[in-house]
């Protein structure tokens, strides 16, 4: 597997995992129903940002944003979300490409990670982000309104780097 910057064509290779993901109402509050167009800004960054896919061979198995959390005085901390194709899932996709947020973040002189809105019933993120150094600091209880555990909390996780 690879993690190379994202193009402008491979959001079309994205796009249906992510609309997947996004339908299935238990990882990511995005609205529902958006288009290829309509979608596009909400995933592909622009700089400082950064988008990149996990390519196994010709397919993209997977794609994780990363920049900075805010902007002004927020843009030490960097902020990444992350979408394993749900058919490439238990492969290492998410470990890498985290581990590639991580890896990014220090390159580029952060402070730290933060990840505003981890579903608190996603526990195999929890966890593998717990294993990269990530604290939860905090959980929003009943923020998320999960498809089908109804609502639940959001974590606040964070990495100091």
């Amino acid at each position: 597997m690879q993690i190379r910057v994202a193009t402008p064509q491979d959001w079309p290779r994205i796009y249906p995992f992510w609309a997947r993901i996004v339908a299935a109402g238990e990882t990511y509050a995005y609205p529902l129903g958006l288009s290829l167009d309509e979608a596009r800004s909400l995933w592909m960054e622009q700089p400082p940002g950064l988008t990149v896919v996990a390519v196994d061979g010709d397919e993209i198995v997977g794609s994780a944003k990363m920049g900075p959390n805010r902007p002004g005085r927020g843009a030490h901390v960097a902020t990444g979300s992350f979408m394993v194709d749900p058919d490439r899932q238990g492969r290492g996709v998410g470990r890498a490409l985290g581990e590639y947020v991580v890896d990014w973040a220090r390159r580029n002189g952060y402070h730290s990670i933060q990840f505003n809105a981890v579903v608190e019933a996603n526990t195999a993120a929890v966890h593998l982000w717990q294993e990269l150094g990530f604290e939860i600091v905090g959980t929003v209880p009943e923020a998320f309104d999960h498809r089908s555990k109804g609502r639940v909390g959001l974590h606040v996780m964070v990495k100091k780097l």
